[in-house]
């Protein structure tokens, strides 16, 4: 099968190359490729950032997610047959999208939303998990709180957006000019210019920030919080908590908490909860996004899609940073 390939981590181009179709295990389905999207831990794991927390041999093909249809099933697979139009998040040791065929565990597929095409749903498992994890599973979302969407005409911020005011919130997000009329279209009820404006000089008392930009900007986001809110990042820092679940060894975990000692700092100066969202695969709730996805609750926010062979034109694309939505491949 063809298959973008990298040879060592660092900032090197994919190349295509010609590898063996996977094995499939006994709960595995083989998945025919015909769709996959780009994501930022695409970088990271080119550029090795989370080598200690998964180890990676080479050559090493990257992709997180993908949507296709089951070419073959293993013995004991219950939940999928043969021809089933599937979506799905594979499991961080098991990536390898940008190829024609995946092995991945029936537990992390869920049948593809009907009224999506391939290219559309292509768009949702990574940002869909990630986002839903962030806002149900540790933000725990109600009714009438107030949400800060840090860059919410990114891939993740556009789908975030959605399922928050799906949970009934006040959405506010950061954006630039160009993404305004984008996120105002999805839902957002406060759109804060960051070239013009700092989002902490206007907001305040909120109950949680969903951050997908680190550094400085998720600090500042302390600032806007209530006691006893919630910051989520997905690029910031990990932390004591995170090293708790993930973490082995007490080197690692002594490395975890020094490198995020400021954050807890600020947790404990502004009585709130920090979380680094490492994402999890989950079929289940791949399933129940797709169910607002078919009620029309839910919208993909598609840039632009490559086709497969301009893999790496779309990796830069979407490395420069100004896409507005989700940058797909079209494999099939």
């Amino acid at each position: 099968m063809k298959a973008m390939v990298i040879e060592q981590y660092g900032k090197v181009p994919m190349r295509l190359a010609e590898v063996p179709v996977p094995e499939i295990g006994d709960y595995e389905v083989l998945a025919e490729i015909h769709a996959a999207s780009i994501n930022p831990v695409d970088f990271k794991i080119r550029d090795g950032k989370v080598k200690m927390l998964v180890k990676y041999k080479m050559p090493l093909i990257l992709g997180n997610d993908f949507a296709g249809v089951v070419a073959k099933v293993g013995a004991k697979v219950t939940r999928f047959k043969v021809g089933d139009e599937i979506y799905a998040r594979p499991r961080k040791s098991k990536i390898g999208t940008f190829a024609e065929y995946i092995a991945v565990h029936e537990n992390d597929i869920a049948l593809k939303p009907k009224n999506l095409s391939f290219e559309e749903a292509a768009s949702i498992p990574l940002v869909g998990l990630t986002t839903y994890q962030a806002l149900h599973d540790i933000m725990q979302l109600q009714k009438g709180q107030k949400i800060l969407i840090q860059a919410g005409a990114g891939g993740v911020g556009t789908f975030a957006i959605q399922l928050a005011k799906i949970m009934g919130a006040t959405v506010a997000t950061t954006t630039s000019d160009a993404g305004a009329n984008l996120v105002k279209s999805l839902g957002a009820d406060e759109i804060i210019n960051y070239k013009t404006e700092q989002f902490e000089d206007i907001l305040q008392d909120y109950d949680a920030v969903f951050d997908t930009i680190g550094g400085k900007t998720l600090e500042k986001s302390f600032n806007i919080l209530k006691a006893g809110g919630k910051v989520v990042s997905v690029s910031g820092l990990p932390n004591a908590r995170f090293a708790k679940e993930y973490g082995s060894g007490f080197l690692k975990r002594l490395l975890f908490a020094a490198v995020s000692s400021k954050l807890t700092a600020l947790e404990r100066k502004h009585d709130v909860q920090y979380t680094f969202l490492f994402m999890k695969p989950s079929g289940e709730q791949l399933r129940t996004i797709a169910n607002f996805i078919e009620l029309g609750q839910i919208k993909p926010v598609i840039d632009r899609v490559f086709p497969f062979e301009d893999a790496q034109k779309a990796m830069e694309y979407s490395e420069a940073g100004r896409a507005k939505g989700k940058i797909i491949l079209k494999i099939k």
